[in-house]
């Protein structure tokens, strides 16, 4: 799907389907792809939204994949992107998940644009985000050198050794060729502005909708002992873990990654609305 945003070209993956937000009993869905990534990594996840009937929308990112740049340099300023392209959607409200440096600028934009975002979830997240000043460099001088490692360290080892679970697929290889095909000097601006943006905690303090923390116990990139603080500051947070599992969930586990979402979006009981404190629940 082509959409123009802030006049740019910008594609969109649906899953095949017409977004059609009205004809689904679930709210949309827009997906935020992380660093020096594109839709596809959202492929999997896509597919099984679709299929229990959602309306979703991965966007690439400007500057990324098939849409048209520059890549923005910031944060804040991918997270006022996003309501443009629910403009360009005629949707006035979504569910927005990011994840890694998505689910920074999918905390910021709730944020900043609480009316935009009905809920909000949050994969392999930390607040702040920092990246080594060697990895920084090394993401303009040699950044093949740095798409192998964030491959290596996103997945698990029992993931890398037999490939992932998709028949016909290398999970591995999509993985890093998702990243290798990114446009020359995205990495090294991602990386960039996730090192730069201090606003994290401050944000999820304003958040104001029902937040899912969804966490991959293996996780190397952003690792759960990092959560507290990013926890604590939400308001309305559940907190879902999944286990034998690393920081590329949509990668390693598409299916617990739309179970998740899925019970997120259900709506608990009216008396257990009513009863239920605006805390942490935590499974």
């Amino acid at each position: 799907m082509e959409l123009r945003v802030a006049g740019r070209h910008c594609r969109v993956a649906t899953g095949q389907c017409d977004f059609t937000p009205a004809a689904s009993r679930w709210p949309p869905i827009v997906l935020i792809h992380g660093a020096a990534n594109d839709r596809d990594a959202w492929h999997a996840v896509v597919g099984g939204l679709t299929a229990a009937g959602c309306a979703v929308l991965a966007p690439d990112l400007p500057g990324h994949g098939l849409s048209e740049g520059p890549a923005l340099a910031s944060i804040e300023a991918l997270a006022d992107w996003l309501p443009q392209v629910l403009d360009a959607v005629g949707v006035s409200a979504a569910v927005v998940v990011g994840h890694s440096m998505g689910s920074l600028v999918a905390l910021e934009c709730a944020a900043r644009h609480p009316q935009r975002v009905s809920r909000l979830a949050l994969l392999g997240s930390s607040a702040p985000m920092p990246v080594s000043e060697a990895l920084l460099g090394r993401a303009t001088s040699d950044p093949d050198a740095v798409y192998r490692l964030m491959t290596e360290y996103s997945l698990t080892g029992g993931f890398r050794l037999r490939g992932g679970d998709r028949p016909g697929v290398w999970g591995p290889g999509l993985t890093l060729a998702i990243l290798r095909r990114s446009p020359p000097g995205a990495l090294a601006i991602d990386l960039a502005g996730c090192n730069a943006y201090q606003n994290g905690l401050e944000a999820a303090a304003r958040v104001v909708c029902p937040t899912l923390l969804l966490v991959a116990r293996r996780d190397r990139m952003t690792p759960r002992r990092n959560l507290p603080p990013l926890q604590s500051a939400l308001r309305e947070v559940t907190r879902v873990e999944i286990a034998d599992c690393g920081h590329a969930l949509m990668a390693e586990r598409p299916d617990s990654v739309v179970r998740a979402l899925l019970d997120f979006l259900q709506p608990p009981p009216a008396t257990q609305r009513a009863a239920s404190p605006p805390n942490a629940r935590e499974r």
